[in-house]
């Protein structure tokens, strides 16, 4: 029976990290002891050990009033049940009591006559020796709540192992990543493992600290990173060899397929598990990404929604007004906006709409045809389909996100050199500043760019970060995040605008995208860059433009390390949520106390930043011009198109696998020219002899490979491309394509200051023709001069290909190699 429901907002699981059982299944924590030796010490041999432990002070007095601090405090514990000093000290129930545990102690000095403050706090301060001596080890809730916590870790560094919290404390003031709170974090927590456990730091694993950090967790009511102490553990070898990061562990991996539809719960059961069972055996041919859409689809946003607007609904077999209902339910979805600080609720149009359409159609013709081949498994199930045909014609719909894209390749592409000159902008800006920053002492004014600041001292930041506030705001900025965010918003939209990558393959570029193609003939390096398979599963090479290359080189010089090294990192593939082998990825950045690779939803958030600093406004709606990654390569094959590159060039520079893609990238590119390209195609494949499509003579492979010996002029190099001819003549200053090379800057003064001194004859003797001519090339020469006074500006560094030297060693760019081989 199926009824009217009220809409209700499906539950929403969010599961970002593994629980804590699931973190403790793949690394198990140490248990509790029931038995040592030091528990079972009697009084006399307790007091040994903390004679022992505690270095006698100038002052007999004050020794021997904490010397009677403990013996109340083994007398209270001595009138508990239990065998030793730890059951007893459990059975009192102060280790429950957390923060107020001191009140056990007072009612037993009170019940003597015995009560003060002073008694009190000298007694419950010796038990922190007893804890260092072994005798009693609290649980970790009480450890991380109650008792003399700020003594704990001198304690313990004094009473058990002093030589391993010096290791690790060395480590944290070593590394520039972990703060000096950080720091006694780490001490603290290894303290407390230590107190709880028992042994040494060197005794420690990694379920150890996972469960410190959930307790603390439960404790706080939020998560603490804790990976500056993860790290300190990891990098001392207290871990062992071959344990992954902190992020690694906690990170979710591939789900089966049950959590995956459990994630959108289901009322009906039968239904629950057809759904499972389908996609079980769908699993095999489909990526995990793939399987994570189809799940959506048919859970999230077929049968769930069902349910919540008929209650009690189960059968596939749905009456004509529950389907159409429903497709007019998808067809839209809610959305929430923030404008002017207000949160604004409306319903937009779903661009998905058709694709869900095809998952349920899929879904439903999978069943009748697997009915046939096992009718006792799926033949219950087969229903008819409420998607037909018709609802999935797509040629209104592409019309629609064609025009949609093209609208908005038009707005972004004028705007573009707008973008690029302020992200550039910012990033000297922000340079300068953390420049003079860095010059200047705490409490000190500094200016740079038009901009007063005043250095501001926090005493538990990082020594490198550099904080700074306004004079008249009295804001507080941290110069090093900005100048870090201004750099990598400028490198991802040069990146973006000049190769016209997908984000994810930009995100992919290592030191080893770099490969080089030397002419065999003079010698003279071809820089190009190796894009990874990605969404087409085909790697393709681009030429490195020199715009690109000083960006690239850039990048280089600010993530090497000291010994000119890349860092390694590990990478987590987001469609198959797996860790990728570590490599010398270029797009990384220090995050907390290690490098990470730049992720995808921070490139979003910094081309918004960059953005909003432009001032750029959508001409639609009004609110600010927002870029996606995607636009920037609509915008490249758009530019490309329209300076002349052809179709099927810019098809295998972007990495299509058909030129009907490219030509729709392409914005308001004329539906005429369009057939007429294709007409024309398919012609000269009909008419022409088929030796054209053949592969290259070495005749013909010589000739292309002259272009590039060709390109070499007096003053530079020339830039256009294969088979076309001089646009100038040979006037290579009034060039667009031209090069200039600084070495050859006194040949181009040379050549402006004749121009200037014929420009004066040609004047003086009224050759008026000459005059027009000669400013042209006159405006070149200073053009190709501003050029390279540009990119004296920017360090420069070669780009060769990394040698990878032998097994386990790391990268660097000083090799040479042809192609990437020795």
């Amino acid at each position: 029976m199926i009824t009217a429901g009220r809409l209700a907002a499906p539950p929403v699981v969010s599961r970002p990290h593994l629980s804590a059982e699931q973190q403790a299944e793949k690394f198990p924590p140490r248990h509790s002891a029931a038995h040592w030796p030091a528990a079972v010490k009697g009084r006399e041999e307790v007091l040994r050990m903390w004679i022992e432990a505690t270095p006698r002070q100038e002052d007999p007095r004050n020794h021997d009033f904490r010397r009677r601090g403990l013996m109340l405090m083994l007398d209270w514990l001595a009138e508990q049940p239990g065998d030793t000093w730890h059951q007893r000290w459990h059975a009192s129930g102060a280790d429950a009591a957390g923060e107020q545990w001191a009140d056990g102690p007072a009612q037993w000095l009170e019940q003597h006559g015995k009560l003060s403050r002073t008694r009190l706090e000298t007694m419950t301060s010796s038990l922190v020796v007893m804890i260092g001596a072994d005798v009693v080890r609290p649980s970790l809730a009480w450890l991380l709540t109650g008792g003399k916590k700020r003594k704990l870790a001198r304690n313990m560094i004094r009473a058990r192992d002093a030589d391993g919290f010096a290791r690790l404390d060395d480590f944290c003031r070593a590394d520039d990543g972990i703060s000096d709170m950080a720091r006694r974090a780490a001490l603290f927590r290894t303290a407390v493992i230590i107190a709880a456990k028992g042994g040494t730091v060197v005794d420690i694993v990694v379920g150890d600290l996972l469960e410190v950090l959930e307790v603390e967790a439960e404790l706080r009511g939020q998560r603490r990173s804790g990976s500056a102490t993860f790290r300190a553990l990891r990098e001392t070898g207290v871990f062992g060899a071959g344990v992954p990061t902190l992020r690694e562990i906690r990170s979710i991996g591939q789900r089966p397929v049950e959590d995956l539809v459990d994630s959108y719960p289901v009322a009906c059961r039968p239904i629950r598990d057809l759904l499972v069972e389908y996609l079980k055996e769908r699993q095999p041919a489909l990526d995990y990404g793939t399987l994570r859409g189809q799940t959506y689809q048919l859970v999230k946003c077929f049968w769930q929604d069902l349910e919540l607007h008929h209650p009690g609904i189960d059968s596939l077999r749905l009456p004509a007004d529950v389907a159409a209902a429903w497709k007019q339910r998808l067809r839209t979805r809610p959305t929430t906006t923030t404008t002017n600080s207000e949160r604004v609720e409306s319903v937009v149009e779903r661009l998905s709409y058709q694709d869900i359409l095809a998952g349920v159609r899929a879904f439903y013709l999978d069943l009748a045809q697997w009915a046939l081949e096992e009718p006792g498994r799926w033949g219950s199930w087969v229903a008819p389909c409420p998607v037909s045909q018709q609802d999935l014609s797509r040629r209104k719909t592409t019309r629609r996100r064609k025009a949609r894209m093209d609208a908005r390749t038009r707005e972004r592409l004028p705007v573009l050199p707008i973008l690029v000159r302020s992200a550039d902008q910012q990033r000297r800006d922000s340079e300068a500043l953390l420049a003079a920053g860095r010059q200047a002492e705490p409490g000190q004014k500094f200016t740079a760019v038009g901009q007063s600041l005043t250095r501001i001292r926090r005493p538990h930041a990082k020594p490198a970060n550099i904080w700074a506030e306004g004079p008249a705001t009295g804001q507080r900025r941290l110069l090093n995040r900005e100048e870090d965010n201004a750099f990598w918003a400028w490198a991802i939209i040069e990146v973006l605008r000049l190769t016209g990558v997908r984000a994810e393959e930009m995100l992919e570029l290592s030191h080893h995208s770099l490969v080089q193609y030397r002419l065999p003939t003079t010698g003279e390096i071809v820089p190009l860059l190796q894009i990874a398979p990605s969404k087409t599963d085909t790697e393709r090479l681009l030429v490195v433009s020199p715009e690109l290359a000083d960006v690239l080189s850039a990048i280089i010089c600010r993530i090497r390390n000291a010994d000119g090294a890349v860092p390694l990192v590990r990478a987590r593939d987001y469609h198959e949520l797996l860790w990728m082998p570590p490599a010398p990825l270029l797009f990384q950045r220090r995050v907390d106390t290690e490098p990470q690779r730049i992720a995808r939803e921070r490139v979003s958030s910094l081309l918004d930043e960059a953005l909003a600093r432009t001032g750029l406004i959508d001409q639609a709606d009004g609110t600010p011009l927002h870029y996606t990654p995607h636009d920037f390569r609509r915008i490249f094959i758009t530019d490309a198109i329209l300076n002349g590159l052809p179709p099927h060039i810019a098809q295998v520079i972007a990495g299509h696998q058909d030129i009907a893609v490219t030509i729709g990238y392409k914005a308001v590119y004329p539906e005429e020219t369009i057939k007429s390209h294709l007409a024309f195609l398919a012609r000269r494949r009909s008419l022409r002899p088929s030796e054209e499509y053949r592969t290259p003579t070495d005749a013909e492979w010589q000739e292309f490979l002259g272009h590039f010996e060709r390109r070499k002029v007096a003053t530079g190099l020339c830039g256009r491309a294969f088979s076309t001819p001089c646009i100038h003549e040979h006037a290579c200053l009034r060039c667009s394509m031209h090069w200039p090379d600084s070495d050859q800057r006194h040949r181009i003064e040379e050549i402006r200051d004749n121009l200037i001194a014929r420009i004066a004859e040609a004047e003086r003797e009224g050759w008026f023709g000459e005059v027009e001519g000669l400013q042209t090339s006159l405006a070149g020469a200073n053009d190709k001069l501003a050029q390279i006074d540009r990119r004296s500006g920017v360090g420069s560094v070669d780009l060769p290909a990394p040698v990878l030297r032998s097994a386990g060693s790391t990268y660097t760019d000083t090799g040479r190699s042809k192609l990437g081989v020795d």
